[in-house]
Order: structure tokens, then sequence, then C-alpha cells
């Protein structure tokens, strides 16, 4: 049984997730932020990912090297093994993850919490064109998945907005997600 909560921060692209762990992290001593495994460049201004080749992944993958792996946008993400023993420590991880693995994440974490962040679409699209990552048609695509429901499940859910002023978002978000008992 792990010690730590892992408190996974999902939501569309471009709603803030990673600013908003960054605050959390600053708000609060002992918090943590996992480093995901990505088959992206190194970006600035990003999310300080581990940049990897789609051959470094696989080989990672089949060696057991990540607790969560999933694909999503053209790309591979991976949550390194080695939260198992952060959250064994008691520490609890912040970590950016797809809605389409929370499941997989329970199984494995049953005291995951999920920070789930909205942002209406006007939002979403000026974020994402001021990233300057992805081309409009990306955008487009990124915008239509903004509307992928939130799965149920067995998790508790953290829902905040994050049209506000990050540091006022990231006293919220640790006030919301520590008054929930797991």
């Amino acid at each position: 049984m792990t010690k730590g909560r892992l408190i996974a921060v999902v939501g569309p692209s471009g709603v803030g997730k990673d600013t908003l762990m960054r605050a959390m992290v600053a708000e609060r001593p002992g918090l943590r932020r996992v480093r995901r495994v990505i088959t992206r460049p190194a970006d600035d201004g990003g999310e300080g990912h581990e940049p990897v080749t789609e051959a470094e992944f696989e080989a990672r993958r089949k060696e057991g090297g990540f607790a969560l792996d999933w694909r999503a946008h053209g790309l591979r993400y991976g949550v390194p093994v080695g939260i198992c023993m952060d959250l064994g420590a008691g520490r609890d991880l912040l970590v950016n993850l797809s809605r389409g693995v929370l499941a997989q994440a329970q199984a494995r974490y049953p005291r995951l919490i999920v920070l789930h962040l909205t942002a209406t679409p006007e939002v979403l699209a000026a974020r994402l064109a001021t990233r300057g990552r992805e081309a409009a048609g990306d955008i487009a695509e990124r915008l239509e998945g903004a509307e992928m429901a939130l799965a149920e499940g067995a998790w508790p859910v953290v829902t905040l907005d994050t049209d506000a002023p990050v540091g006022r978002l990231a006293k919220r978000a640790i006030k919301l997600v520590y008054g929930v008992k797991t």
C-alpha cells in the first residue's frame, strides 16, 4: 500500500496543466512533480519532460521502465516506474496524465486523486496558439478532443476552471486537493 497520493492533473491541451503544477509545487513544500518521458523534442518553456526517440521509449517500456504509458497526438508518453518509491515513502506526486489512463492509474494507485482542469474553448485556442507547438490543423484537433468527458471511476475528482491567475488557482487547487480524503 502506498502512503503518498498520486494527484493526476488532467484536462485538454492548453488548459494550463504544467503551469498550474509548477505553481502548486512552489506553493506547497514537499509536493513533487513527476517528469514524464515523451517522444517529443525538448521545448523551451514547456513541461521539462525527458525527450526520447520512439526506439528508446519502446526499449524502456519493454524493460518495465514505466508505471503508466500511453499514446496521444502521435506521441508516446510514459511515467517512470520510480514514482512507486516516492509514493511508498509517503510523498504526494503531481503528474500530468491522459484522461484515457485514469482507470489504469487507479488500479495501480488506489489513493489516486484527479484534478480535472477546464477552460473555455476560446481560452484553450488562444493558449495553444501562443505556445507555438502545433499547426492550425493540430490546434483544431486538440480543441475537438477538449470535449472528451472525464471517464467515471472510483477516484475522487476535483474540478477547477483555469480562467483565473495561476497563483490564485494554485492556492485553490491545493486547498481542494488536500481537503479530499483517500
